[in-house]
């Protein structure tokens, strides 16, 4: 069955969904228009004054910003492979990638959130509880979990993935029961899903990516993996546009770059979410095995590297 011809399990009336979806793509395109508006001041204050003028990017830009969203709309994430990419060429200063990033992934992330909420179906109050959870996560989790130890938590979220994809393997060869059908949640299930968004957005402020965790969350409490899809790309495109316009303004990234991951990554973007809407039910099952299996190993090698450093705040 494709993902693209399910339907909503029964809940608010239909007027009253279509209604809540209205309202998340208003708040989600003036947040876009926001962030257009602010890239485009700070380009002009750039070419008016000391910092960098425009200038069209590389082909090589243009091609990291098509792969990295790709394999991004696919759930695998992009910050990843992305920082990978410019570190192993040069792209971007070490210090200026984090704002590239935020910049330049934003309008591809945005573009994700719209086309997944429109074409895969969910149900609106779980979507809307999720995403609101996420985005209070990581506003208010922000200070609590500044002063957590990054790496303990990657060590430890590392291990969680490795054996929630073991547990997804066996559920996918018929030995053990994962995941289900659902498109939404209600009551303790609902409760659950919140608390669990609220962390994992908090954790974003640390550089933990919420894709696997978020898949496996959702699989876990008997929901169609495609559900993960809609919320995953609303809660990064809430929460993205305003961490981007914080490196606007501190002009903490490189104009040439971010451009590119736009530019190549809208495209990209378009044909994998055409991907994942024809993906059945099976294959997306696997695709959650393959994100989760890239996250813990990108974690745990991420805290390998950062062994022996000083445990200190992230802000």
């Amino acid at each position: 069955m494709s993902f693209g011809r399910l339907y909503s399990r029964s809940g608010p009336s239909r007027p009253m969904l279509c209604a809540m979806r209205t309202i998340i793509f208003v708040v989600l395109a003036a947040l876009g228009v926001i962030f257009g508006a602010r890239w485009v001041m700070a380009i002009r204050s750039s070419a008016s004054g000391e910092g960098e003028s425009f200038q069209w990017p590389t082909p090589l830009q243009m091609v990291i910003g098509f792969v990295t969203n790709f394999f991004d709309t696919l759930g695998i994430g992009s910050f990843a492979p992305t920082t990978s990419w410019f570190k192993l060429q040069n792209v971007v200063p070490d210090e200026r990638i984090p704002g590239t990033m935020h910049v330049g992934h934003t309008p591809p992330v945005i573009v994700q959130a719209f086309i997944f909420i429109a074409i895969i179906e969910v149900d609106m109050v779980t979507l809307s509880v999720m995403i609101g959870a996420s985005v209070v996560g990581a506003w208010l989790g922000a200070g609590v979990v500044a002063g957590w130890p990054r790496r303990n938590i990657q060590i430890g979220m590392g291990i969680a993935l490795l054996i929630a994809g073991v547990s997804f393997v066996a559920a996918n060869l018929g030995f053990a029961p994962v995941g289900g059908a659902d498109l939404g949640l209600g009551g303790v299930g609902l409760g659950v899903a919140a608390t669990t968004s609220f962390i994992l957005g908090a954790l974003m402020t640390l550089g933990i990516g919420m894709y696997a965790p978020s898949m496996i969350v959702i699989s876990l409490l008997g929901m169609n993996p495609a559900v993960a899809f809609p919320i995953m790309m609303g809660s990064s495109a809430f929460l993205m546009p305003v961490a981007a316009i914080r490196f606007l303004k501190a002009n903490a990234y490189s104009l040439r770059p971010a451009v590119g991951l736009t530019l190549g990554g809208l495209p990209a973007v378009m044909i994998a979410a055409f991907i994942v809407k024809s993906l059945s039910l099976t294959t997306m099952r696997w695709l959650v095995v393959v994100v989760v299996a890239y996250a813990a190993v990108q974690m745990l090698r991420s805290a390998y590297q950062e062994r022996g450093e000083p445990a200190v705040s992230h802000h």
